[in-house]
């Protein structure tokens, strides 16, 4: 494949590693390490495979998640201190140290944006009522979807049509390019303001086929051309 999208503008592995922790629904210090290795690993191999420029910060964390997993796995007589070379540090807790202090960065920089809608809906309220009709309400604005959502997302679609490729003969597919996907959508947009997640992949016959869908969608939404939300936490994303 000639295209591939750098993964690093989106969310790194600290993101990564909280969203993980978030499925697990625990408190981070009673957070799986050994389960969260192994997932971590396989989100990364995923996104891999969908042709993703994963960056070298993502290659680093699951090298050091390899090697806590390991020592978890250990029988309890047996383990060691992880220790650092420098400083006798357990990497265990360092980790988890690096992932209550990257929460909380996150959660403050999520409690600013808030803020600023207050503010901007406050101002809006306020603002002189125009002479000329425009649209009476405006849409409470929803939390953006993060982008191991997607991929969740589109690895529940390569399932399907994994299956499908299975029970029938091999369907020869037009070939698309990321550039005409991005095209593709574009126009459509410019007709339906709003579309699921898996009418973008109807189309879509081949693992191929769907991987280029995929990217041209993070494409678009790394260039501002698209935004992906969930209604609600077990609604379709959008």
């Amino acid at each position: 494949m000639d295209y591939k999208v750098q993964f690093d503008v989106f969310e790194g592995p600290m993101d990564l590693l909280l969203y993980l922790v978030r499925k697990q629904e625990v408190d981070i210090y009673q957070v799986n390490l050994t389960q969260l290795a192994t997932e971590f690993i396989q989100y990364v191999e995923f996104m891999r495979e969908l042709d993703l420029d994963v960056a070298g910060e993502f290659v680093v964390m699951a090298a050091t998640l390899m090697y806590i997993k390991s020592k978890e796995l250990l029988p309890k007589d047996k383990q060691v201190l992880l220790e650092d070379d420098d400083e006798g540090q357990d990497p265990r807790w360092e980790l988890i140290r690096q992932l209550v202090e990257y929460k909380k960065f996150k959660d403050a920089a999520a409690q600013l944006k808030e803020k600023e809608i207050e503010q901007e809906s406050i101002f809006v309220r306020q603002a002189p009522k125009p002479n000329f009709k425009l649209m009476e309400t405006r849409e409470a604005p929803r939390p953006d979807v993060s982008v191991f959502d997607l991929v969740k997302a589109v690895g529940t679609i390569l399932q399907r049509i994994e299956d499908k490729e299975g029970q029938t003969r091999e369907i020869q597919a037009d070939t698309w390019s990321v550039s005409q996907k991005i095209e593709m959508f574009r126009k459509r947009a410019q007709t339906q303001k709003r579309f699921k997640f898996s009418e973008l992949f109807e189309d879509d016959r081949t693992r191929q086929e769907v991987v280029v869908t995929f990217l041209a969608l993070l494409e678009m939404i790394r260039m501002k051309q698209l935004q992906a939300v969930q209604p609600s936490p077990f609604e379709e994303i959008e």
